[in-house]
């Protein structure tokens, strides 16, 4: 196949559109900072104040001193740079190559998405705020295990009482913690039309307690201790590029081979913002 009719910008737009589409843990952070990132080892400013502090008035006695506000700003390293890389022989039947190659790519694209899906798993489990790491549960559906139902419950509760923002909150489970939720009336039976239609797919599969609730099989787990995470999409920034999509003809082969270069990092903004419960199945 020539490189005559290769075309790196339409193969990056669909490389990332791949990442996008498969990414479930980039669907519960926001990207407001991403900007350009063009090598690893960036950094994105990410600007704020501290509280402004309030004070007792009195009319005609009280002296108010301006307050020097203090920069809260935080900084979001881009800290992982991954790659691809791989040929396809010249000896393929022509009208095959095509066919091969984007199928290449989707894997290639499938396989940076679950590291990055990964790094942003561990990322947000490390960040949550110490007060909001709950007592780990043993959920099943026995009398004397704990409801995978009122787990979720708990994990809203806690973000309420830290005034998180009721809209877009979310929660990703693994499978079994899933299954487990669709043996449970209140989450199907009785819930919203896209809880009831969740066996048609998706990524999100419904709603439970003030969650929209994703589905992964990246959900970190130690030992047999899955941790269930929930926040909303204020609690932590992402940001990535695939900077580099490369054709070329490797030198003592008859072959095309292609390169690609993902850059990506991950900040948690508002540790107060996430919580966190380590379950494991009964």
């Amino acid at each position: 196949m020539s490189l005559d009719n290769f075309i790196p910008t339409a193969w990056t737009s669909r490389l990332l559109q791949n990442l996008n589409d498969a990414h479930v843990y980039g669907q519960c952070v926001n990207r407001d900072y991403e900007g350009e990132i063009r090598e690893a080892g960036d950094t994105v400013k990410i600007q704020s104040i501290g509280r402004v502090a309030i004070v007792p008035y009195t009319k005609n006695v009280t002296t108010l001193t301006p307050e020097t506000l203090q920069d809260a700003g935080l900084m979001l390293a881009v800290t992982e740079s991954k790659a691809f890389c791989f040929e396809i022989d010249d000896v393929d039947a022509a009208q095959q190559k095509p066919k091969v190659m984007s199928e290449a790519m989707r894997e290639a694209a499938w396989g940076l998405r679950d590291v990055a899906d990964d790094f942003l798993a561990t990322t947000l489990a490390a960040g949550v705020a110490a007060g909001n790491i709950l007592s780990a549960v043993t959920v099943g559906v026995g009398a004397a295990d704990d409801d995978a139902y009122e787990a979720l419950v708990d994990l809203d509760v806690k973000l309420s009482e830290n005034n998180v923002p009721r809209e877009g909150r979310w929660v990703v489970v693994p499978p079994w913690y899933e299954g487990l939720l669709r043996k449970d009336p209140r989450f199907v039976s009785f819930g919203t039309d896209p809880n009831r239609g969740l066996l048609v797919g998706g990524k999100a599969i419904g709603g439970a307690s003030g969650f929209q609730v994703y589905l992964s099989n990246n959900v970190p787990v130690s030992g047999s201790a899955y941790t269930v995470i929930g926040g909303y999409k204020g609690a932590a920034t992402y940001a990535e590029q695939v900077n580099k999509v490369e054709a070329f003809r490797p030198e003592g082969a008859f072959s095309d081979a292609v390169k690609g270069l993902h850059l990506y990092g991950a900040k948690v903004t508002r540790p107060y913002a996430l919580a966190k419960v380590a379950a494991t199945a009964a």
